[in-house]
């Protein structure tokens, strides 16, 4: 049996346009994405692969597993383009898919924060305190934010503002990946430089015991931690995090995605993290803030293509394994510009198609 609510999303196919013009339900062809007839019938290899990729990318650089889900959730799949053509002709359709590719979204980047947490905390880099700080600001700004944007997003202002807030935060990290923007970071520096040594040792056959090396709490307070990493000292205020993440998970929750896009810029400026910590500590975050953002989703009758999220999530468990193991053989700065040039991408091909109905690719 269907929940009561369920019948928004029958509803909204009801009130739109039938035939086979763009805008209109097409009900001689089959039903595809949400049991629409003649919605994108998603190719399941190709969903598998992508899912792979979006777990990867996560668990590697602890941000982008939203981001690379709605690419994939909007263009890849052709999802996008078939929720934005009923804009004019059944806006509450629009909204219902758009709001089921944001849900979508959190679904795939939350697992794989679940799994990447997990493996950095073995890893011995994750820092637990702050990602909980940063979580529990995360409860209050998803919630707020979904229970106050649900069925109220058109398609095209979900994709643009998509756009800005990741075409933003790549030009910040591309400034500091400049010498003035790390020149403030020495400790980050310092740990980053000292995990590198290790893993040359242990590819050289060194044998290193690392366990003494990872994340160490020498001091805990309501108004500062401290702790160690590689024996560099790193503190913090836990009241600076809270307040971030109410922030973070706000804007992440609007936009659909996990947040690691926010949280990995504020762990490397304002924690002044090095990259090795940021990605694990990031998943915990948004593993947080994706329970409480996709709860609140399912309780606004939000609906879901279970069937396709499933094959997603077997695909995310496989990248989100393999990440943490090989993020070690890149280094600091190659996995922050790694991160800027998929912000530049998809920020600037999605404020294009969002806000100008323009596309960069394709």
């Amino acid at each position: 049996m269907e929940p009561a609510f369920a019948g928004k999303l029958q509803d909204a196919i009801a009130a739109a346009p039938t035939g086979a013009d763009k805008g209109q339900v097409d009900t001689s062809l089959p039903a595809g994405f949400l049991g629409i007839p003649g919605a994108p019938q998603v190719n399941l290899i190709v969903a598998f692969l992508w899912a792979i990729w979006v777990g990867w990318i996560f668990s590697t650089v602890g941000a982008f597993g939203g981001v690379m889900a709605g690419v994939g959730h909007m263009s890849i799949f052709g999802l996008g383009g078939y929720a934005k053509s009923f804009k004019e002709t059944a806006p509450s359709l629009n909204k219902a898919i758009t709001d089921s590719i944001r849900g979508s979204n959190q679904y795939l980047v939350g697992f794989s924060a679940l799994i990447s947490s997990f493996n950095y905390y073995k890893m011995g880099r994750l820092v637990v305190p702050l990602a909980v700080s940063l979580g529990v600001g995360s409860i209050l700004g998803a919630w707020g934010s979904v229970s106050l944007s649900a069925g109220k997003i058109s398609f095209s202002q979900y994709q643009g503002y998509f756009g800005v807030f990741v075409l933003a935060l790549g030009l910040y990290l591309l400034y500091e990946t400049s010498s003035k923007g790390q020149a403030s970071k020495k400790n980050a520096k310092a740990a980053a430089q000292a995990f590198e040594e290790t893993v040359q040792k242990q590819k050289s056959g060194e044998k290193v015991d690392v366990s003494s090396l990872g994340v160490k709490i020498t001091k805990f307070s309501l108004t500062q931690v401290c702790f160690t990493f590689y024996s560099v000292e790193f503190k913090f205020n836990p009241l600076i995090p809270l307040v971030g993440g109410v922030v973070i998970s706000a804007i992440a929750a609007f936009l659909g995605v996990g947040g690691g896009f926010l949280l990995v810029p504020f762990l490397t400026s304002v924690a002044e993290l090095p990259m090795y910590l940021a990605a694990g500590t990031s998943a915990l975050a948004v593993l947080i803030s994706m329970i409480t953002s996709i709860v609140t989703l399912i309780s606004k009758g939000v609906q879901f293509d279970w069937a396709l999220i499933g094959l997603e999530l077997a695909g995310v468990a496989v990248g989100s394994i393999i990440g943490p193991r090989t993020s070690k053989y890149f280094s600091d700065l190659w996995l922050k510009r790694l991160f800027i040039v998929l912000a530049l991408y998809v920020g600037v091909d999605y404020v294009l198609r969002g806000f100008f109905n323009y596309r960069m690719f394709g």
